[in-house]
């Protein structure tokens, strides 16, 4: 756990983050603790970016650190995220070790670039003749049941059908990607993702084990 002066140099940095590169660019601190999975955010400049603020929840790199439950994360520099009203975000996630190594903090900087990308798009209307798929940034959440939503809406994009028919080994990688990302942490999510794939929590957590001991 980070010392309360070490915490404070974090939100110093922060401050000046966010007064360097002005309002649209929003500096958030998310503490790794028992208390994260539904409290993380400690400090945040600029929070008008994604509309959250000291108290709210965490993010799907907060929750999936929870879940992961080891020290091996590495830092994610530049990639894309979209806040519930629309805005696209470059965003930069930074694991914080204590002492001991373990990760105590996430370091996040969001940066509005919807008008830079309205730009390009104007831009690319007539640089590029054809636009290539792009992947979907990865939404913002402001509670954790809409995270879990989510992360559910994931699970089904990663099998690629719908539930209705899928089979007991997609059902089970679904679950494992559930419980990789830190799903099963949020409380009564057991009994949601179970509904969802319409499954006894029995045969839920039967995959789990499975998956522990290498089995499908």
């Amino acid at each position: 756990m980070l010392s309360q002066k070490e915490m404070d140099t974090l939100k110093q940095i922060a401050k000046a983050i966010a007064g360097q590169f002005g309002s649209n660019c929003e500096v958030v601190i998310h503490e790794i603790s028992d208390k994260s999975t539904y409290s993380s955010i400690t400090d945040i400049e600029n929070g008008h970016v994604t509309g959250r603020k000291v108290g709210d929840g965490p993010s799907h790199v907060v929750l999936e650190q929870l879940g992961r439950g080891d020290d091996d994360a590495a830092d994610q520099i530049g990639y894309l995220t979209r806040t519930p009203d629309g805005k696209i975000l470059k965003s930069t996630s930074v694991y914080i070790r204590d002492e001991a190594g373990k990760i105590s903090a996430i370091f996040g900087i969001n940066f509005d670039i919807s008008m830079m990308q309205m730009a390009q798009q104007t831009l690319d209307e007539f640089i590029c003749p054809k636009q290539e798929g792009r992947k979907e940034p990865e939404r913002i959440t402001l509670n954790v049941s809409d995270l879990l939503d989510d992360l559910i809406r994931q699970a089904d994009e990663l099998i690629g059908k719908p539930v209705a028919i899928m089979t007991k080994d997609d059902k089970a990688r679904a679950v494992r990607f559930l419980s990789n990302s830190g799903a099963l942490m949020i409380t009564k999510s057991g009994d949601k993702i179970a509904k969802h794939f319409g499954i006894s929590k029995y045969t839920l957590y039967s995959y789990l084990d499975s998956s522990k001991t290498g089995g499908e």
